[in-house]
């Protein structure tokens, strides 16, 4: 892919470093020529001084032919403003914007705007890990709304149906980690002493997994 990347800081910088080394071709974007060496973005980048909503500076940077055009800027505005100009005037086909208001992540969402709400996604994180510290929480999907968790099979789940623990809109058992490998469970497949379960879920159907998890659960 063809990645413009709008800020250089740790997360523009980071995020370049990565692509990079996918094999992607990567242009930075920032205002400030110290961004450069403060967070080096690869020597295989591309690098630009200049706004990352300018159309000339854009079009330098390639934005024509590009397949993605990424807004981590330390500035709400700034990252709507470029990637409004990224989707709408140059049709860019992924475009992603940080914001750290989430009000605001809302409404841009309806402009068909991708974006990452820092501070929404934090608090539900701390929230995850304040509550539910029993489970090990790997990431968390969809703004934070989605979790995917690493769960131990309880004793009293051993012999039962991997996809017993499934709640339709809430739980899905995506994966079963044995002995070193892992599969995608089926109707028939059951679970093991020593099994780890790859658990998606949405973020209300905590406690229910906590119940299904448990003991006294065992007649589910």
């Amino acid at each position: 892919m063809r990645v413009i990347i709008m800020g250089c800081g740790r997360v523009g910088s980071e995020l370049a470093l990565e692509l990079l080394k996918g094999g992607h071709e990567v242009t930075v974007i920032d205002k400030n020529p110290t961004a450069f060496w403060k967070y080096p973005p690869g020597d295989e980048a591309r690098t630009l001084v200049g706004l990352g909503f300018d159309r000339d500076v854009l079009e330098e940077a390639g934005i024509k032919e590009a397949d993605a055009f990424v807004a981590v800027s330390s500035g709400d505005n700034s990252n709507i403003v470029s990637a409004r100009v990224a989707l709408e005037r140059y049709h860019v086909p992924k475009v992603v914007a940080r914001i750290y208001d989430p009000r605001r992540a809302e409404i841009y969402e309806r402009l068909n705007i991708q974006t990452v709400a820092t501070t929404k996604w934090g608090v539900k994180q701390i929230q995850l890990m304040l509550f539910h510290d029993r489970q090990e929480v790997r990431e968390s999907l969809g703004g934070g709304d989605l979790v995917r968790l690493r769960v131990p099979v309880p004793h009293h789940l051993v012999g039962k149906s991997a996809t017993s623990l499934n709640v339709e809109g809430k739980i899905l058992v995506a994966g079963v980690s044995r002995g070193g490998g892992g599969f995608i469970p089926t109707a028939t497949s059951t679970l093991q002493e020593g099994d780890y379960l790859a658990v998606i879920m949405a973020k209300e159907g905590m406690g229910l997994l906590d119940e299904l998890l448990a003991p006294s659960a065992e007649h589910h």
